[in-house]
């Protein structure tokens, strides 16, 4: 494993985009684009690197849940819906001399067995310390190897977590 890979947790409304979406898309692949916050844009800009992990989490549902994996595979360059007045995300700010937006490009790798929801991740005291749990609103979030490696691990072995949930033993 290189030990340079980061790891990320990209919030996305299923109703806007959904990790069934990205997974349909040619190649598999989607340009991340139209964050509009400030400190989300500093990671995709200055921190998001291609090889790193991603962790889908879909957001504003009945019951959010991280869903899949995904793989960055282009680093952050400007985000060009910012500079188009037709596009939903437009942003006048934004020149191509002087981007203020960034994007990313992400490539679906696998969904998960079983969804990993929000009530199990407040329940783990591995994920106590999740970026989701403190700053829910901030939609590209680090996630330390730790947190990356339990929830893959829920996300691909169901007992284990219904044992966390309290719902076998």
């Amino acid at each position: 494993m290189d030990e340079t890979r980061k790891f990320w947790l990209f919030k996305s409304e299923p109703s806007c985009f959904s990790f069934d979406d990205l997974k349909n898309r040619p190649g598999k692949t989607e340009p991340w684009d139209g964050v509009r916050n400030y400190q989300a844009r500093n990671f995709l800009r200055d921190q998001v690197r291609e090889g790193d992990g991603v962790l889908f989490y879909h957001n504003a549902i009945s019951s959010p849940a991280i869903v899949g994996i995904a793989e960055v595979v282009r680093k952050g360059y400007p985000d060009l819906t910012a500079l188009d007045p037709d596009a939903e995300h437009f942003d006048p700010r934004s020149t191509p001399a002087d981007p203020v937006w960034y994007r990313v490009d992400i490539r679906y790798v696998r969904t998960f067995r079983r969804e990993v929801t929000l009530a199990l991740v407040k329940k783990h005291p591995a994920l106590s310390g999740m970026i989701l749990l403190q700053r829910s609103r901030l939609s590209i979030q680090p996630v330390s190897r730790e947190e990356w490696d339990t929830i893959v691990a829920f996300g691909d072995g169901a007992d284990q977590a219904k044992h966390v949930l309290g719902e076998g033993r």
